[in-house]
């Protein structure tokens, strides 16, 4: 969608600070020995506290308010049994709608013991993520996404995962345009519109290219021994800095 008007604007900062506040929170409390299932729990709660619903849930009836990833996981990790370890790799992504108006993003991080290699890894994605942010303006083609993002992971010593995209939304999860593709594709002749909303997340690889559904019809995992990580915030585009709206 584009942002057009100061109800667009404050529908979309009311769902970006709430999104942001939830993970936020499910980051500052998880611990070892609870399960995602109890992870995803706590975000649950707050959502429905603040009159908001899971969009993953609404959208394509996933199996869970949140998605909860570890380790060889990547995305779209279903919460559930899975009891969550000292040393894991944990990705939180929260998407909401709250009155109408959508928001989503992502984090990765590591829970103590800290592996110097995987603070590397997530520190990295959320630099990218940062960088990538920082270069859009209106006017630019979408495909400079892509490239700044591909940049940017091979500057840190990172592949960037080819079959994860950025997309629009803001009056549904996934708007046009729906894939913003990770690497450059010269053939990408769509322009960033001032005031457009969509997200940024580079999913940042120390080795795979590409992650695999799983059986249960949603999990994306590594089929190796890579670590993913990803970084994610829904933006406003203008003709300056960017508006970060999913900021707690």
């Amino acid at each position: 969608m584009t942002s057009d008007t100061a109800q667009d604007l404050q529908g979309l900062k009311a769902v970006g600070q709430l999104v942001g506040y939830t993970i936020a929170e499910m980051r500052k409390n998880v611990v070892p020995g609870m399960t995602t299932a109890e992870l995803d729990g706590m975000g649950t709660a707050i959502l429905e506290r603040f009159g908001a619903k899971s969009a993953p849930k609404v959208t394509y009836n996933f199996p869970g308010s949140t998605c909860i990833s570890i380790n060889e996981e990547v995305a779209h990790g279903i919460p559930g049994p899975r009891v969550i370890q000292a040393g894991d790799l944990i990705n939180i992504d929260v998407s909401a709608v709250l009155n109408g108006y959508y928001g989503d993003a992502g984090v990765s991080f590591q829970l103590p013991p800290h592996n110097e290699k995987l603070v590397h890894l997530c520190r990295s994605a959320e630099e990218t993520m940062m960088s990538v942010i920082n270069h859009l303006r209106a006017g630019m083609k979408v495909n400079e996404i892509g490239r700044v993002m591909e940049l940017e992971a091979r500057k840190r010593g990172y592949k960037i995962v080819r079959n994860l995209c950025s997309h629009g939304i803001g009056r549904s999860l996934h708007e046009k345009p729906y894939e913003i593709l990770p690497f450059y594709n010269p053939r990408e002749r769509t322009v960033l519109n001032e005031g457009q909303v969509i997200t940024v997340e580079p999913f940042l690889s120390t080795g795979a290219d590409f992650v695999e559904q799983q059986s249960d019809g949603w999990t994306l995992s590594v089929e190796d021994s890579s670590r993913v990580a990803q970084y994610e915030h829904t933006i406003i585009v203008t003709k300056g800095k960017p508006v970060i709206l999913t900021i707690a």
